[in-house]
C-alpha cells in the first residue's frame, strides 16, 4: 500500500472521513427537521427583511423566500455553511498532504521508495478530490432522503447540482492549499494563506452583491461562480463551472511544478 500513494491516503484519512461523513449526515438531519416548522412561519420573511443587508448577505445571500424549499436550503447550508465546512475539509487536507508529511519527516520515506514526484502529488490529489466529492455526495444523498421524508418539494438533481457546486468551491481553495505546500513545505503558512484567501474572498461576494462600488470585483471571487446562478433553483451555470474547474486544474498543475522544483527539506 505505501507504493499507491492514493490509497494510503486514504487508509490514513479512513477514521476521520467517517466522522466528517457522520457530522454531515447529522447537520442535513437537523437542517430537514427544521423545515415543516420555518415552512408554517411566513413572518420569517419580514424579520429577515428588517435585518441589515450587509448582515443578511454575509450570511443568507440575497433571498427573499427563506419559507420556500429553496430559499431554506440556500439560506442554511448551500450559500454558507455547507461549502465552508467542505472548504475546512479541503484546506485541511490539502495542507497536511505534502507540507504536512514533510513536516513529519514522513515524506522521505514516501520518496524513498520507486515513485516520482509527479507522481505522490498527482496521487495526493486525486486523493483530496474523491474525499472531498465523496463527503459532498453524503451531504447530496443525506439531504435528498430526507427532504423527501419531511415532503420537501425540491429536486434530487438539483440539489446534487448544489452540492456539487459546493464541492467545487471547496476544491479550488483545498489544491489552493497543497499548492502552497508544495512550494513551502510549511502546513501552517498553506493553511493561514488559504484560509485568508477564503475569507476575503467570501466577504468579497457577500458584500458586492449590496454595495456597488465592489459589484465589478465580484467576479474575483470563486464563491461567486459557485452560488450566483442559484444552482438550487437554475442548476449548474455551464460557464461558471468551468472557471472553477480550471482553477482546480491550473493549481493541480502549478503544485507539480513547484513540488518538481523545490529542494525538500527531509
Amino acid at each position: 500500500m505505501l507504493r499507491n500513494i492514493f490509497l494510503k491516503t486514504f487508509y490514513e484519512n479512513r477514521r476521520g472521513l467517517l466522522w466528517w461523513a457522520a457530522g454531515l449526515l447529522s447537520y442535513a438531519a437537523l437542517i430537514a427537521g427544521f423545515y415543516p416548522s420555518i415552512k408554517q412561519m411566513p413572518d420569517i420573511n419580514q424579520m429577515f427583511e428588517a435585518a441589515p443587508k450587509e448582515l443578511m448577505a454575509a450570511f443568507v445571500g440575497d433571498l427573499t423566500d427563506l419559507t420556500s424549499p429553496a430559499g431554506y436550503l440556500n439560506s442554511q447550508i448551500f450559500f454558507f455553511l455547507g461549502p465552508l465546512l467542505l472548504i475546512i475539509f479541503a484546506v485541511g487536507k490539502g495542507s497536511a498532504a505534502l507540507a504536512g508529511e514533510e513536516e513529519r519527516g514522513t515524506l522521505d520515506l514516501l520518496l524513498a521508495n520507486p515513485v516520482s514526484r509527479v507522481r505522490v502529488v498527482v496521487e495526493k490529489l486525486a486523493a483530496l478530490v474523491v474525499m472531498t466529492v465523496g463527503l459532498a455526495a453524503t451531504l447530496w444523498i443525506g439531504l435528498a432522503g430526507l427532504a423527501a421524508a419531511v415532503r420537501m418539494d425540491i429536486s434530487a438533481v438539483r440539489l446534487a447540482e448544489a452540492t456539487l457546486g459546493s464541492a467545487l468551491l471547496a476544491l479550488v481553495f483545498g489544491v489552493l492549499a497543497l499548492a502552497l505546500g508544495a512550494a513551502t513545505g510549511k502546513p501552517g503558512v498553506s493553511l493561514g494563506v488559504t484560509s485568508a484567501a477564503a475569507l476575503i474572498t467570501y466577504l468579497l461576494n457577500a458584500l458586492a452583491a449590496v454595495t456597488d462600488k465592489l459589484e465589478p470585483y465580484r467576479v474575483l471571487s470563486p464563491f461567486y461562480y459557485a452560488t450566483a446562478a442559484d444552482p438550487l433553483v437554475n442548476g449548474l451555470h455551464a460557464g461558471h463551472t468551468a472557471v472553477l474547474v480550471g482553477l482546480i486544474v491550473l493549481l493541480s498543475a502549478a503544485a507539480v511544478v513547484l513540488f518538481r522544483r523545490r529542494d525538500l527539506a527531509v
